[in-house]
């Protein structure tokens, strides 16, 4: 037992724990070209990211011509799966200093949990390919509980306090707004990153405390206990 403050630490995957913005952008963009839309710029697609896979999708056909017709969006969604499943690890890992961070948080006795948008099936493909599922006491993704039931949601932070042994000593670690929220919503502090896929800038999020690189996660986290 230690004095650290927090038992259970959640994180986000996407724009959090790893980088995948290279992986996602040519996937996306094999879905837009099947659409006969314009290919979307790399620094580009890092603002469309959050909320799961559809909404990505969805926001790209927004700034490429507007929505398709269900069928067909459901048509480029399994190829952008397709694709990205595929390619899941080509260039995605973590960012610098997060393992570090993780090892640190372990050490002082936290349980580790995923919480991400992510289906939970690509999560743990992601996570498997990088080598670092074992890290974590829980794995929960956007589909995982059911509709509706996504960040920014609270129902994932207290499926993922439940199965970590009921200790309501969590924080939560996100980059955008949807992470903010369902952690206001379940009533737990948030950290947001900086370097992360900021929906909005980082410091008018509304986070507990903003980091700019993974150093400093647990004297945030400490600081807010």
């Amino acid at each position: 037992m230690t004095d650290f403050p927090f038992a259970i630490v959640g994180f986000d995957l996407d724009g959090t724990l790893v980088d995948s913005h290279k992986d996602l952008h040519p996937a996306l963009n094999h879905a837009l070209t099947e659409a006969g839309r314009d290919p979307i710029a790399e620094d580009q697609v890092i603002h469309l990211i959050g909320g799961g896979a559809k909404v990505m999708l969805e926001r790209a056909l927004n700034v490429t011509g507007g929505p398709a017709e269900p069928a067909e969006f459901e048509r480029l969604y399994g190829i952008l799966l397709d694709h990205y499943t595929a390619h899941i690890a080509d260039f995605t890992r973590p960012f610098p200093g997060c393992l570090e961070a993780l090892d640190g948080l372990a050490a002082r006795g936290c349980k580790l949990a995923v919480v991400t948008n992510k289906s939970e099936r690509l999560a743990r493909i992601l996570l498997d390919e990088l080598g670092i599922t074992g890290r974590f006491d829980s794995i929960i993704g956007g589909d995982t509980l059911g509709p509706g039931r996504g960040k920014p949601a609270p129902d994932m932070i207290h499926e993922t306090i439940a199965r970590c042994g009921d200790d309501e000593r969590f924080a939560m670690i996100g980059d955008s707004s949807y992470d903010v929220r369902a952690a206001k919503a379940a009533g737990k502090p948030v950290v947001v990153l900086s370097f992360g896929y900021n929906d909005e800038p980082a410091d008018k999020l509304g986070a507990d405390a903003v980091i700019d690189h993974y150093d400093e996660l647990i004297p945030a986290l400490e600081a807010l206990g």
